[in-house]
C-alpha cells in the first residue's frame, strides 16, 4: 500500500510540473529615423527613441507534438505575409504547425512602419519606402530568432492564471463613459522548477495611443512601459504584452509622455498584485487549431471606383488606384482569408486569437458565449489586415467601420455577415481543441 501511495503522489508530482517552458527575445528597435506607423498626420521619420522594441516569444510544451509559441511585438500591425514567411521558417527549423504559433501586435502607434501594413496610411518621401522593406525583412528575421530562442531555452516550469482589472480604457465611439468596454487584465505567471518568475504574460483591450501624432519618439507607449516596470520588479523575468480586443477603445487621458508612463505603471502593479496573490495552476495538454474564413466585404463595381479616383481625399483615391489596378490583374479585391485560432490549455485556459483591429463585442461575446473555464479573446493576431467591426459598429458606421478601411487599402466596408462569419469560426476552432 505504502509503494502505491508513493507512485500516485510521485505521478501527482510529475503531472503538476509536465509544462515546459520557454522564452526568447531580440530587441527590434530601428538603427535609425524610420517612418513611424499609426498616424496619417506625422509627416518626418522618428527623431529619437523612447523605450527599446522588442519582439519576445514565450514556447509552451506539454508533451511530443503539443507546443505553443506565442510572440509579442512593439509594432502597429503584422502583414499577412510577414506571418505567413515567419511561420515558414519556423516550421521548416523546428517543427512547428502553423495552429502553434500565435503572433501578436502590440499596436503601438509609436512603432516603425512593418511594410506592407497600413501602407496607403501616407505618401512617403523618397527614400523611405525602401528603408520600410528592408526593416521588415530584419523583423521577420527577429522574430524567426526569438521563436528559436524560446524553444532552445525549453525546461520544466509551471503555469498559473488570474485576472485583474484596470480602468483607463474607454470607448472612443461613444460619449464617455457609456459605451462598450472590457476592463479585465488576463494574466500568466510562469515559474521555473525553483519557483523563480520566469515569464509573465499580460493583456488589456486598449488602443496603444497615449502617445499622439506629435510624439517622434519610438516606444511601446503604455504596454512597452508596463513591460518594462514588471521586468525590473522581476530581474531575470520577460514581460510579455498581448494587445486584445480594443479596437475601438483608447487610453483616456492621452496625449504625454507622463500619461503613458500612469497608464504602464497602473497596469504593471495591476499584474503585480495578481501574480502575487493565489492564482489558479494551468496544466496540459496543450492543444492548437487556426482555420482561415472567408469574410466578404460589401460589393464594389469599377464605376463605384471610377467615380472615387474624383473625391477630395488623397488617400480614398490611392485606394481607387489600388483597387483598379488589381481588377486589372485578375485579382479579388472583396474577400479577406480571416485567421481564427484557439489554444487550450488542459481544462483550464483557452485563448481564442483573431486577426484585425477587433473591436471590443467580439471579446465580451465570446466571453459570453464560453462561460465556466476562463477564456482570453485576443485580437491583432497573426494578421492585421483592417478593422474587424461587430454587427453593431457596421450598422453604426464610422471610422472603424467604414473611413479606415481606406488606410487599410481594402476596397470598402465588410458585408453584414461578417460577425456571424467570425462567431461560426471560433465555434469550430474552439472544438477542434476540445471545449
Amino acid at each position: 500500500m505504502k509503494s502505491l501511495i508513493a507512485i500516485l503522489l510521485s505521478a501527482s508530482g510529475l503531472a503538476g510540473a509536465s509544462l515546459k517552458a520557454g522564452v526568447g527575445r531580440v530587441e527590434i528597435t530601428p538603427a535609425g529615423p524610420i517612418w513611424m506607423s499609426g498616424y496619417a498626420a506625422r509627416t518626418h521619420p522618428s527623431d529619437g527613441v523612447l523605450t527599446p522594441l522588442w519582439a519576445k516569444a514565450l514556447a509552451i510544451e506539454s508533451g511530443p507534438g503539443r507546443r505553443i509559441v506565442i510572440v509579442s511585438t512593439d509594432v502597429v500591425g503584422i502583414p499577412r505575409v510577414v506571418a505567413d514567411e515567419v511561420a515558414a521558417r519556423a516550421a521548416k527549423q523546428h517543427g512547428l504547425a502553423r495552429a502553434q504559433l500565435l503572433i501578436n501586435a502590440s499596436h503601438t502607434h509609436t512603432g516603425p512602419v512593418v511594410w506592407p501594413n497600413l501602407q496607403n496610411l501616407t505618401v512617403f518621401p523618397p527614400g523611405e519606402q525602401e528603408k520600410l522593406v528592408e526593416y521588415s525583412s530584419k523583423f521577420t528575421d527577429a522574430l524567426v530568432t526569438a521563436i528559436g530562442a524560446a524553444i532552445r531555452d525549453l525546461a520544466p516550469a509551471t503555469l498559473e492564471y488570474g485576472e485583474g482589472s484596470v480602468g483607463f480604457a474607454i470607448n472612443r465611439r461613444q460619449a464617455f463613459p457609456n459605451g462598450p468596454v472590457d476592463h479585465a487584465v488576463p494574466v500568466l505567471k510562469l515559474a521555473g522548477a525553483d519557483g523563480k518568475v520566469r515569464a509573465i504574460l499580460f493583456g488589456y483591450a486598449c488602443h496603444n495611443t497615449t502617445l499622439t501624432a506629435k510624439i517622434y519618439q519610438l516606444s511601446g507607449d503604455y504596454a512597452g512601459l508596463a513591460a518594462a516596470e514588471l521586468e525590473r520588479r522581476h530581474p531575470g523575468a520577460t514581460a510579455l504584452f498581448l494587445m486584445l480586443c480594443g479596437a475601438d477603445q483608447n487610453p483616456s487621458p492621452r496625449g504625454t509622455v507622463e500619461l503613458a508612463r500612469q497608464h504602464g505603471d497602473a497596469l504593471a502593479s495591476e499584474v503585480e498584485r495578481v501574480i502575487s496573490a493565489r492564482m489558479t495552476p494551468v496544466t496540459g495538454p496543450v492543444r492548437t487549431a487556426l482555420r482561415l474564413t472567408p469574410l466578404q466585404l460589401a460589393p464594389r463595381t469599377r464605376t463605384d471606383l471610377e467615380a472615387e479616383l474624383k473625391v477630395t481625399l488623397p488617400a480614398q483615391v490611392r485606394r481607387a488606384q489600388m483597387m483598379l489596378k488589381a481588377l486589372d490583374a485578375g485579382k479579388s479585391i472583396d474577400r479577406i482569408d480571416y485567421p481564427v485560432q484557439a489554444v487550450r490549455f488542459g481544462r483550464g485556459l483557452t485563448l481564442v486569437a483573431l486577426g484585425g483591429e477587433v473591436t471590443v463585442d467580439y471579446s465580451l461575446r465570446i466571453k459570453r458565449e464560453f462561460p465556466g473555464e476562463p477564456i482570453i479573446a485576443v485580437g491583432y493576431s497573426n494578421d492585421v489586415m483592417c478593422y474587424i467591426p461587430s454587427a453593431r459598429v457596421l450598422k453604426e458606421g464610422g471610422y472603424e467601420a467604414v473611413d479606415s478601411m481606406i488606410y487599410y487599402g481594402q476596397v470598402g466596408p465588410f458585408a453584414p455577415d461578417v460577425e456571424d462569419r467570425i462567431f461560426a469560426a471560433v465555434r469550430r476552432v474552439v472544438k477542434d481543441v476540445g471545449r
